[in-house]
């Protein structure tokens, strides 16, 4: 992003996948990739062109404190990022046990990687 630029990195409801049959679609229609401590689904262009996104953590990750911060790592990392993303997608992140103790600078570079595996950072 060019300095002075105003680009909002704000993650809004409209932004977020929330019904269970968008999570469905994804899975079964999109593609998939594994990387370090996330899975990344994606899809194609949303309708209303802008990013969104999905997260699931399961109970197999641990307690419900342990995949609500799971969560919310792997939501900061795609809001610091949704303007790098080249076309706007339909992501959703799978938190895999790895991730239980990590910090956020290693979720961030192991979003960076699969993001960018799956060809869809900006050059």
């Amino acid at each position: 992003m060019p300095a002075g630029a105003s680009t909002r990195l704000t993650l809004g409801a409209s932004q977020r996948l929330k019904q269970a049959r968008d999570f469905f679609r994804l899975k079964a229609g999109g593609r998939r990739l594994a990387r370090g401590c996330l899975l990344l689904n994606w899809g194609g262009n949303p309708p209303q062109g802008v990013s969104r996104l999905g997260v699931v953590a399961s109970k197999s990750i641990g307690n419900a404190v342990v995949r609500a911060r799971a969560k919310r790592l792997l939501r900061e990392a795609f809001r610091l990022h949704q303007h790098e993303l080249r076309v706007p997608s339909e992501v959703v992140l799978v938190a895999r046990n790895s991730i239980a103790n990590k910090a956020f600078a290693d979720v961030d570079r192991d979003y960076l990687s699969a993001v960018r595996a799956a060809g869809l950072l900006k050059q």
